[in-house]
C-alpha cells in the first residue's frame, strides 16, 4: 500500500521520492508546490507529519530536501527551504527550520540538534554506538 502511494506522488504530482522510501497515509506532502518536494532513498514519512515546500505569507516557493535513511516523525513539520542530510532522525512533534546535517538527531520546536555523528539504516532505524573502552 505504501508503495502505491509513493507511486502517486511521483507519477501524479511529480515529487522527487527515492526508492524505497514509506509515507504514511496521514503525512502531508505540499501539493501547492509538489515538485519543491525532494525525499531520498528508503527514508520515511510517518503518520501526521507535514513537508512544506512553499510559503504562502512571502509568495515564495521552496525547495524542501530529506536525505537517504531518514526517519521524519510523528506529527513533525518541515518548512519551506530546509534540507536535511542522510542518516537523520527528527523526532515527534518537531518543527524543523533550519537545515540538519547529515547524521544528526533534532527535536523540538524550533528543532534543535541533540547529538551527531548517528548513523541509521533503512528507514532511519538507528545503528547503536560500539561501546567505549575505559
Amino acid at each position: 500500500m505504501l508503495e502505491v502511494r509513493r507511486f502517486y506522488f511521483i507519477w501524479v504530482w511529480r515529487m522527487d521520492i527515492g526508492e524505497g522510501t514509506a509515507i504514511s497515509l496521514s503525512a502531508k506532502l505540499d501539493k501547492t508546490n509538489p515538485r519543491g518536494v525532494h525525499i531520498g532513498t528508503y527514508t520515511v514519512v510517518t503518520f501526521g507529519a507535514a513537508v512544506l515546500a512553499h510559503d504562502y505569507v512571502n509568495q515564495r516557493d521552496r525547495d524542501v530536501y530529506i536525505g537517504n535513511d531518514c526517519f521524519i516523525g510523528a506529527h513533525s513539520i518541515i518548512l519551506p527551504g530546509v534540507t536535511i542530510g542522510d542518516n537523520c532522525i527528527v523526532s515527534a512533534a518537531s518543527v524543523v527550520a533550519r537545515n540538519v546535517p547529515a547524521g544528526s538527531l533534532v527535536v523540538g520546536n524550533p528543532a534543535r540538534i541533540v547529538e551527531s555523528n548517528l548513523k541509521t539504516t533503512h528507514y532511519g532505524v538507528r545503528i547503536p554506538r560500539e561501546p567505549r573502552e575505559t
